[in-house]
């Protein structure tokens, strides 16, 4: 089991995205992702999330909200817990990512991206503004098989 963190920062209708392309044996190879990554040892949610950007991006975020807990299960890979965060305030330089290529890309233009099916739910959850939700995605390879949004079926 592993725990990550996943924010998704807006500026001008956009998100800063990260497209997967740069990493070995990469679980999100090829797709577009937030920012983000793996918990240290004693680190809390809100602390990995801040210090996995400042890496990533070179930028720091000011208030970030926790949107959500995203339960990610996978006849693949070790099931992983991902704490959602979201920010539109920040301050710094972007910076290059040695995961893959940052870009800004307009909200609307994220949906026809590669990405995986269970992240456009919660994008949707995220732009409208719904209370901190609990999502578990399961899938098998890259198919969605089943989703439940806070206890109750979706997919």
């Amino acid at each position: 089991m592993i725990n990550t963190t996943l924010c998704y920062i807006e500026k001008d209708g956009k998100y800063l995205m990260l497209h997967r392309v740069k990493k070995v044996n990469d679980l999100n190879q090829d797709k577009w992702i937030g920012i983000g990554g793996k918990f240290e040892d004693k680190e809390s949610p809100e602390e990995c999330m801040l210090r996995e950007t400042q890496e990533e991006t070179g930028l720091t975020l000011i208030n970030p909200e926790y949107r959500g807990i995203l339960t990610f299960v996978s006849n693949k890979w070790p099931t992983e817990y991902i704490h959602l965060f979201y920010a539109n305030n920040f301050v710094g330089e972007l910076k290059e990512c040695d995961e893959g290529n940052l870009e800004w890309v307009e909200i609307q233009d994220i949906y026809s991206l590669p990405l995986w099916q269970g992240d456009k739910i919660f994008l949707r959850l995220i732009e409208q503004k719904a209370p901190f939700f609990s999502l578990k995605l399961q899938y098998e390879g890259e198919e969605l098989i089943n989703a439940v949004l806070n206890g109750e079926k979706i997919v």
